[in-house]
């Protein structure tokens, strides 16, 4: 329908002017211009207005969003609405839209409006996927991303069953597989299915194996997930099979303390060490009810914006909390040193996953963190022969992986062969009794 008479037509003069001048023009000229317009020729002019209002949301220049963000993103929404539904554009358009919108909702704290933006474009996703039949439904990571923040964990691991199995028969090269595999392993944990849990991270480890052996992927992403996968196996009381994993993983990690990487293109390893890492500590975090939930298994960068913040800021008060028990622990240790070790490795994984993210200069940034947790754990397991020893091992082996991750590989051995001798399980392969060697000083 053609609006030009409810136009002013020097404004729709002033805005064809714009767009034709040879000069450059302003995103907000280009905006303003596509205001008018698309009142004139909606089918012409409402796309591309959706997307400049996108690019004036954001501020290329100075790098920030603009200050009227959200309300640019809601216009875009709304001009990507309007767009008649037979235009092939429009579905990508209003995907695009929404996702711009549900992340600066996020980032104000409209939850529960960014929950919604992300329903939506689960809907614009499924009405794609009908039409090119392909089951990799586009929103649904995200989807369920955002019902585990929420708690809703069940919902959480339905779409990730739904999403991994349409990723699983394009295998590795479908590029997001290995991390889709991490959230579905942890909101199917978080959900209370530890059977589906464990059945997934087999399929994860076995991939990972297959990569490695295959030099397609990084020895240590195999290492990693043995660990995970162990720490899972312990958790639900199988621990004989945990016994085991730790010694496919001592044999790995033996090879990469002599041959190093076999393959040397690996610079996301460091990554899936640090969604890996929070998991191994699980055990250690206490979260405020009613609050949205750390996220586990995932990466920051698909973390909401306002989690991710409170998640990093936590480590300030961490670091004061962790300071002032040391000094009460230091008084008196048998009442408050192992609260002290459990929120110093609080405090330790969050540090890592904030370093990582930030820099590859990451290792410096948190060795001493590691250090400190070690010699934590040694007085703890000194003060508590019952349970300090095995303390100590977990806190061996988040050194052990934090070693790795930054290529030291005879270290993480080390700390990793101690952990097994304070776990009892130095000794034994497959259920008969071995002698090891250990390097000198392990």
């Amino acid at each position: 329908m053609n609006h030009s008479g409810n136009v002013d037509q020097d404004d729709i003069v002033r805005a064809r002017n714009v767009l034709l001048a040879s000069g450059r023009r302003t995103p907000r000229e280009e905006v303003d211009a596509y205001r008018v317009l698309a009142q004139v020729s909606p089918a012409a002019y409402l796309p591309r207005l959706a997307k400049a209002l996108q690019r004036l949301s954001y501020d290329t220049g100075s790098g920030r969003p603009h200050d009227a963000c959200l309300a640019l993103c809601e216009e875009a929404v709304a001009a990507a609405r309007a767009i008649d539904p037979a235009e092939p554009a429009r579905a990508d358009l209003l995907y695009d839209a929404l996702d711009s919108c549900q992340r600066e909702l996020y980032a104000q704290g409209r939850r529960t409006e960014g929950l919604a933006m992300r329903a939506e474009m689960l809907a614009v996703g499924r009405a794609q996927a009908d039409l090119t039949r392909d089951p990799r439904v586009r929103g649904l990571r995200d989807w369920a991303a955002g019902l585990s923040e929420e708690g809703r964990f069940a919902e959480a691991a339905d779409a990730l069953t739904e999403w991994v199995g349409a990723l699983l028969p394009h295998g590795p090269n479908s590029g997001s597989l290995a991390w889709s595999l991490l959230e579905w392993i942890a909101a199917l944990d978080a959900a209370g299915r530890p059977v589906e849990a464990l059945a997934a991270f087999e399929i994860l480890v076995d991939m990972e194996g297959a990569e490695a052996a295959n030099d397609r992927g990084p020895m240590a992403c195999h290492f990693y997930s043995l660990l995970g996968y162990a720490h899972m196996l312990d958790t639900y009381g199988r621990d004989e099979q945990a016994t085991a994993v730790r010694q496919d993983a001592l044999a790995l990690l033996t090879e990469l303390a002599v041959t190093g990487e076999r393959r040397s293109s690996s610079s996301y390893q460091a990554t899936y060490w640090a969604v890996l890492l929070p998991f191994y500590g699980a055990d250690t975090e206490r979260q405020a009810s009613g609050e949205p939930r750390f996220p586990s298994g995932s990466t920051p960068m698909v973390w909401t914006p306002d989690v991710k913040q409170r998640y990093f800021d936590s480590r300030i008060t961490l670091r004061e909390e962790v300071d002032s028990l040391a000094l009460r622990a230091a008084e008196d240790p048998d009442q408050h040193l192992a609260e002290l070790v459990r929120l110093h490795r609080v405090l330790t994984v969050r540090s890592a996953v904030y370093w990582e993210q930030c820099t590859h200069l990451f290792a410096e940034r948190v060795r001493p963190l590691f250090n400190e947790g070690v010699s934590l754990a040694r007085q703890l397991s000194r003060q508590d022969p019952a349970d300090g020893p095995r303390t100590l091992a977990k806190v061996l082996i988040d050194r052990s992986t934090f070693h790795t991750a930054a290529r030291e590989f005879g270290p993480a051995l080390d700390d990793f062969r101690q952990a097994l001798s304070h776990l009892g399980e130095a000794d034994w392969h497959n259920g008969r009794e071995v002698t090891r060697q250990t390097r000198p000083g392990g």
